[in-house]
Formats: C-alpha cells, structure tokens, sequence
C-alpha cells in the first residue's frame, strides 16, 4: 500500500508560479512511475487529465503538449517526494492536481491514463487568476 499526499497548491495570478509536492509512503518509492493529474469541477475520475509522469529513476518524464516548456516533473527519491514544478500559469490550468503512483518503474503506454494508476492523493487546488 502507498499513501500520497499532496501540497502546494494555491491562488496565484497568470504568469506566476507554483510548486507542488506529492509525499508517499509505504513500500519502495522508487519502484514507482509517479505522474500528476487534473481535475475540472464536476468532472468524474476518469476525465482526468494527464499533466506530467517520470519514471522511478527520474531518467524518464513525459508531459501533456498544454504544459511542456512551462511545467517541470522532478523526483526526490530519499525523500519520497515528486514535485510539479509550474511557471507561467494560466487561469485554463486552474484545477485539482492529483498525484498518482503506477506500480512500474518504467513510463508505459497506459501512464497517460488514470487507470494506469495504482494510488492516488487526495488532491490539490491550484486557481491562475486573470
């Protein structure tokens, strides 16, 4: 079992910056593909959309065209901590972000889906004002 909990999430205006942290516990985390997810308001589970994954060596990332060149996935794998690293928001990346961990360490073809995902976080609110 691995328990995620993220932080980091807030208001902030278009064009600022944002780091979020997903903290797990339990079992190796570095045998873990870990990605980040969003969620609009009234959107069920399985419309969440992929932002970000790397792989458990941190060697391998994978990002969502809307946010390559601004959002940055990285891994502290003493620490069992991801992080989301976001510049240059936009209010349409306002959302829930949610940290999943897929129990392979290597990025699949199924890590761009939620239900590539083993366990999730209970999610945090980012809002990009205009």
């Amino acid at each position: 079992q691995v328990q995620l909990v993220e932080s980091g999430g807030g208001l902030v205006q278009a064009g600022g910056s944002l780091r979020l942290s997903c903290a797990a516990s339990g079992r190796t985390f570095s045998g873990y593909t870990m990605g980040w997810f969003r969620q609009a308001p009234g959107k069920p589970r399985e419309d969440r959309e992929f932002v970000a994954a790397t792989s458990g060596s941190g060697f391998s990332t994978d990002y969502a065209d809307s946010v390559k060149g601004r959002f940055t996935i990285s891994r502290d794998n003493a620490k069992n901590t991801v992080y989301l690293q976001m510049d240059s928001l936009k209010p349409e990346d306002t959302a829930v972000y949610y940290c999943g961990a897929d129990r392979y360490s290597y990025l699949r073809p199924g890590i761009r889906r939620p239900s590539g995902y083993d366990y999730w976080g209970q999610g945090t609110q980012v809002t990009v004002s205009s």
